[in-house]
Order: structure tokens, then sequence, then C-alpha cells
């Protein structure tokens, strides 16, 4: 195989995995998903069907439009292209004449390599290689080469060619081999998660692809439209598929909830649309927009036939999501290795049904903080609010036992520093008797009422009558210099 999943080879056992970094138990079947349940499946349904309406997809926040202008795409089209930070610049030749198109990039081919190393298992995990380095050159082939490759693709989906198609190729073999060399390594964190979903929905296994393309299997990216986690998932969409979303919590982020949430909207676009090129588009920009555009195409409903009235974003979607599966296939004919991954120790979960903070788990399970917050990314403050709701925590397996064991000394642990938030608070009230008062004192001397006028002042009152600022007050039981025009006040003379 020229893919390395060998370290996932294991016995299987029903509801458990053992996949080494990995371990499942009762996982989110169809049929045993509380999400998923009959009970709830009508009101998702409904849900559904109103984002359909709004044209929401998974990964985008808004309303896809089709170009402007619109101009035949052919397989047999000539194509040069200008690579820019977030867009690639196309010129169709055809017939003797030129088209510009303007296609907007993933995301996931703008992020730096250094951003993808950033995650803890990425750090701790994935190294450079000690026997196999990418090599700078990358071969070139004709098109007769790629149009086979394709076709020897084990896939139910259709792996189509044409000039789009192979400038992606060319991106992801080469300005872009490197981070190709980084997700064919966290591939193996990642993949037998996708295969496990992808697989009881029935599905076709390339779309365990999409992640590349969607984050470039950056568990931690956030789109400027606020998509978020592996699969990128918008608040709304989650939320229609299962996915809590708040200011502690982010399921989105959570790899296995956020997977099976993807593959329940993949099948369902599926049911819509009987095409998994128009399935890959509607993740993109949405089912309201691909309808929107196979309507303005007088009812096509090819992908290739409906492209001109597509978003620019979406244009290069499904170009590049056929590109991420051959490069994931032949990168070793592009020179290309995988970094060398050290699959961490498996990992089980406990349920938590208080308020837990990470700090308190790392003193006292002997975790590092860090790989805590990589294996449960969801929780955005390093606090699970299990107070509210049970939640599910996820240990290397050797620190279950720990947890489990100790865990009333755990849930005491640093819990007046780590959680200030007061379950009640007192307000003293103010009443006649705690308010401070000054009582008036009588002075010496007759008794004189001054009405005091606009521009006065306790200053000049007193030079008026001789007396000090402190008599006055005194007398007239004043705090303070603050006086009122119209009021008067009592003078000893």
């Amino acid at each position: 195989m020229r893919f390395p999943f060998e370290a996932h080879q294991g016995n299987r056992i029903p509801f458990q995995s053992n996949i080494p970094g990995r371990t499942f138990r009762n996982p989110p079947h169809p049929e045993n998903a509380t999400h998923y349940s009959a009970k709830n499946r009508v009101a998702v349904s409904q849900a559904l069907d109103a984002t359909l309406a709004q044209g929401m997809s998974p990964t985008a926040g808004r309303k896809g439009t089709s170009p402007t202008a619109a101009f035949p795409m052919t397989t047999s089209a000539m194509a040069t292209s200008q690579v820019k930070a977030q867009s690639v610049d196309v010129v169709i030749r055809e017939n003797g004449t030129e088209r510009k198109e303007s296609i907007d990039l993933p995301k996931s081919m703008t992020y730096p390599l250094d951003s993808l190393l950033n995650d803890w298992k990425a750090k701790n995990y994935i190294d450079l290689g000690k026997d196999c380095s990418t090599a700078e050159i990358n071969p070139l082939f004709s098109d007769s080469v790629y149009i086979d490759r394709l076709s020897r693709i084990p896939a139910i989906m259709e792996m189509p060619y044409n000039d789009i198609i192979r400038k992606f190729i060319d991106m992801y073999a080469g300005r872009l081999r490197n981070q190709v060399s980084f997700m064919l390594s966290a591939c193996n964190f990642y993949m037998p998660i996708f295969e496990e979903a992808l697989d009881a929905y029935g599905l076709p296994l390339e779309l365990r692809y999409l992640p590349i393309i969607e984050s470039a299997l950056n568990p931690s990216a956030v789109s400027r439209a606020g998509a978020s986690g592996l699969w990128q998932f918008m608040i709304g969409t989650g939320k229609i598929y299962g996915l809590e979303s708040n200011s502690l919590v982010d399921e989105r982020r959570d790899p296995i909830k956020a997977t099976w949430a993807a593959a329940r909207y993949l099948k369902e676009m599926y049911d819509i649309y009987g095409d998994w090129n128009l399935v890959i588009a509607a993740y993109n920009c949405g089912p309201g927009t691909i309808n929107k555009a196979i309507r303005r195409a007088n009812g096509e409903t090819d992908y290739w036939k409906i492209y001109n009235y597509l978003p620019k974003e979406t244009r290069g979607y499904v170009p590049a999501f056929i590109a991420a599966n051959y490069v994931m296939t032949y990168y070793c004919d592009h020179n290309i290795c995988p970094m060398e991954t050290n699959i961490p120790a498996s990992t089980d979960t406990v349920q938590v049904n208080k308020n837990l903070h990470f700090e308190q788990i790392a003193d006292l399970c002997n975790v590092p903080l860090d790989q805590i917050k990589s294996l449960n990314p969801q929780y955005k403050k390093q606090m699970i609010p299990g107070d509210s709701k049970p939640y599910t925590l996820r240990l290397p397996i050797d620190a279950i036992s720990t947890f489990i064991d100790k865990q009333d000394t755990i849930y005491a642990h640093r819990a007046d520093e780590l959680f200030r938030n007061r379950k009640t608070v007192a307000v003293k009230e103010i009443t006649p008797s705690t308010r401070k008062t000054t009582t008036a004192v009588a002075g010496k001397g007759k008794l004189t009422y001054y009405t005091i006028k606009s521009g006065d002042t306790l200053s000049t009152i007193a030079g008026k009558y001789g007396v000090t600022i402190k008599d006055i007050q005194r007398w007239n039981g004043m705090s303070n210099t603050k006086i009122a025009a119209g009021k008067r006040l009592k003078i000893y003379k």
C-alpha cells in the first residue's frame, strides 16, 4: 500500500476499536447515536429543510452567487495559471479565444506549515524523517499519465481530469509538497476516525480526504467566516447536526463528533442530488447555491455543466478534492515522503459530571496540560462545565484508572482558585440606620437664616458673615461643600 496505514491494523470487536491512539467505546453509530435517534429525527429533518432553503452549508456562512460572465469549460481547454495568496488566475484558451478565470483557493492551501505543526500531537509525534527526505524536484508528467492514474484509483466517486485539476495537482505536488508530507503523517491520527464514520453510513471512503481541503488536517482551523474544526462546520449547521457550541464548549472541534456529523450531512446531500461532485460542491457553498446554479443552467445536474454558475471558491473546490485524492495516492511518484509518525498511546473516555479544569487533571493524573488540550479540543477554556450536564473527557488509557480512583480529590483540588464564579452574592441594603449622616450642631450667638443665591459658594457666604466654612457645615449637618440655590442655611452670629 502506498498509504501509511499499517499502524492502524488490529483486531476489531463490536462497539470497540483498538486503533493505537484512539479507543472508541460505543461509537455514535446511526442506530445508537443519541443525536440521531428516531425521537429527534423529525426535528432534525425539519431544521435541515429550513437550512436547505437558506442555502447553508457546513463550511459557508453565505449564499453563493454565480459569476457575471460565463464561458465553456472543457477537459481539452488549454490553461495557464499564476498562484496568488488567495486565488489562482486561469486563462482558458479555446477556439482561438481567451477568457480569464479567477478561482479562489481552498483556505487549507494558504495555511503555513508552521501552523499545522503547532498542534500538540504534531509537535510530539510527527518528525521530519530520518530515513527519507522530500526531494525538491517534482517530476512532470503528461496529461495521459494523470488521466490513467486517476482512473486507477479504487473509487466510487468520479475522478475526471482537466487542466484546472492539473493546476491543483501541480500546487499540491509543488509549492505545497511540505504540507502534503505533514498531512500524510497526520492521516495516521485521523483516518481511522473518518473511515469508521463513512463506512457506517455507507459512504465512499474517498471522502476521507475532504478535511484535507477543508482544514489541511488542522483540528484548530478557523475560517474567516467562522467555520471551525477538521470539517469546518459553521455554528448554525453544526447545531442542526448535534454539535454543541457555547462560550465553553465547541464540539465542531471534536474530531470524532464532527466526523459523524459530517458523514450524516454528506449522506443527506447524496439522498438529494445522487451525484457526488454536486455533494462535494454543496458541502462548500450549500445546497441552496447548488439549486440556484442548476436552475440557471436550465436544469443540468452535472457539476461541470453548472460550473460557470457557481461561486469562485466552489469552482476550485471539486478540482482541489480530486487533486487531493490524486496526491495522497501517488505522492511517491512526485518524490514526496511522509513525515515520520509515532502513534501516541491509546486513549479512552470518562464521564465528567462536575465542573473540572484541565489543570486539576494535569496536577494529579500526571498528564501534560498540552496533551489534555489536544485530546479534548472541544473545550475552549480548558474547563469542562460538568455542573450543567455530563460531558466526555478523553485521556491516555493509563490515566483513566488514576482519574477514576482520585476523582473526588481531583474535583476538589484548587477548585476555589480555578472556579471563581460566585454562586450567590449578597448586596447590603442601605437604610437610614446604616447610611452615613452628619448631625447639625447649634452654634453660639443669634440664629440667622440665609437663602442661597445662584453663584454662591460656602466660601463667599462664610466671608460675608465672618465665619468659617467648617462652622456652616457643622451648623447645617453638611458632609461636603455642595450647595443649591434656593436652600436655606443656618448662620449663628
